[in-house]
C-alpha cells in the first residue's frame, strides 16, 4: 500500500515538473483542422492551376516573371491563399488550445509556451524571408520546399519545450521538404501531404494519446 502511494506521488510530482518545463496544452484537433484547412486550400489552389494557362511559365519561369503582369497575379494569388490557410490555422488553433487549457486547469501563457514560441519564431521568421527572397529572384518551385524546411526546423527547435510528437513531426516535414526539393514541378503535392495529411495525422495522435480519455470522462 505504501508503495502505491509513494508511486502515486512520484507521478504527481512528475506530472508538475513536466508542466513547469514544457507546453503541453496543444489541442490534437488543431492540428487536424490545419491539415483540413491546407487540404482545402491546396484543392483550391490546383483548381486555378488547372484552369491557368499561365502557371506553368509561371513556375518554370525565374526572374523572367517580372515581366509579365499575369505572373505578378498568380504570385498574388497564392501569397493571399497561403495566407489565408495559415491565418484560419492559428486562429483555430489557438482558441482550441485556450479551451483544452482551460478544461484541465493549466496556463496557457507560462514561461515555457514563451520559449517554445521564441525558438519556433527564429526558423519560421527567416524561412519567410528566405522564400521572400526566392520569390523576388524568381525561383518559385523552390518556394514549397523550403517553406516545408524551414516548418519543419522551427517544430525541431521548439520540440524541447512541448510534447515529444512535435519532433517526430518536424523531422518527416524537413524529409519531405527535401524530397520536394528534387521534385520541383510537383511542389502543390509535397505541401498538400506536408501541411494536410502529416497534420491530420499528427493531431489524431495527439487526440487519441492525451485527450481521447479526457473526452470521455
Amino acid at each position: 500500500m505504501k508503495d502505491k502511494n509513494h508511486l502515486d506521488q512520484l507521478a504527481e510530482i512528475r506530472s508538475l515538473m513536466e508542466r513547469s518545463t514544457r507546453f503541453i496544452s496543444l489541442s490534437g484537433w488543431s492540428g487536424i483542422m490545419a491539415g483540413i484547412y491546407a487540404l482545402i486550400g491546396s484543392y483550391i489552389a490546383r483548381t486555378h492551376i488547372q484552369n491557368s494557362e499561365e502557371y506553368l511559365s509561371f513556375i518554370d519561369g525565374y526572374s523572367s516573371y517580372y515581366d509579365s503582369a499575369n505572373h505578378i497575379n498568380e504570385l498574388a494569388f497564392f501569397v493571399v491563399l497561403g495566407g489565408a490557410v495559415v491565418t484560419l490555422s492559428i486562429i483555430t488553433g489557438v482558441i482550441l488550445t485556450v479551451n483544452r487549457a482551460k478544461k484541465n486547469n493549466q496556463t496557457i501563457w507560462d514561461k515555457s509556451a514563451m520559449r517554445m514560441l521564441i525558438n519556433m519564431a527564429i526558423p519560421l521568421v527567416a524561412g519567410g524571408v528566405f522564400c521572400a527572397i526566392l520569390m523576388y529572384h524568381g525561383y518559385i518551385g523552390m518556394v514549397a520546399p523550403g517553406t516545408l524546411l524551414f516548418y519543419g526546423l522551427a517544430l525541431l527547435n521548439g520540440s524541447k519545450y512541448t510534447l515529444d510528437a512535435i519532433r517526430h513531426l518536424g523531422i518527416a516535414e524537413i524529409i519531405l521538404g527535401l524530397i520536394a526539393s528534387f521534385d520541383i514541378g510537383n511542389g502543390l503535392f509535397y505541401w498538400a501531404v506536408g501541411f494536410g495529411v502529416l497534420h491530420i495525422l499528427y493531431g489524431a495522435f495527439m487526440w487519441w494519446k492525451y485527450e481521447k480519455s479526457s473526452s470521455n470522462a
